[in-house]
């Protein structure tokens, strides 16, 4: 098996981040990491989580960066587009890890840790 090409999105101090990347590490899996709150985020890759993924799955409801937000900013974000305004603007409100596990040509995103999926994934039998 030749490894996927992995991207893990996230937050260096965030506990999931932390517990993913261990498990990347202990599965053999060589990854990139890319630190949300330090590099932003990417645009056309947000496009992509959206896309696969959903708006619902990415926003945080549960996090900090949620419940601190206003009711009428909360209130606000009903749909992909005005999701996607308020994850540029807060990186934070994205649920992590987002993994960008590319075959080849072929990609697909997981949002969140989950062992069993992940293991899927690194073995090319990720599906939506």
């Amino acid at each position: 098996m030749k490894n996927p090409d992995i991207t893990l999105y996230g937050i260096a101090n965030c506990d999931t981040v932390k517990k993913a990347r261990a498990w990347l590490t202990a599965q053999g899996l060589e990854h990139q990491f890319h630190d949300l709150k330090k590099r932003g985020v990417p645009p056309e890759h947000l496009q992509l989580w959206l896309q696969q993924a959903g708006w619902e799955k990415l926003l945080n409801r549960q996090g900090t960066t949620w419940r601190k937000l206003d009711a009428a900013t909360q209130a606000a974000v009903h749909d992909a587009v005005s999701a996607r305004s308020l994850m540029l603007e807060q990186p934070s409100i994205i649920k992590r890890p987002v993994v960008e596990w590319r075959h080849g040509s072929a990609m697909q995103v997981t949002v969140g840790f989950d062992a069993d999926r992940w293991e899927q994934c690194a073995h090319n039998d990720c599906l939506g």
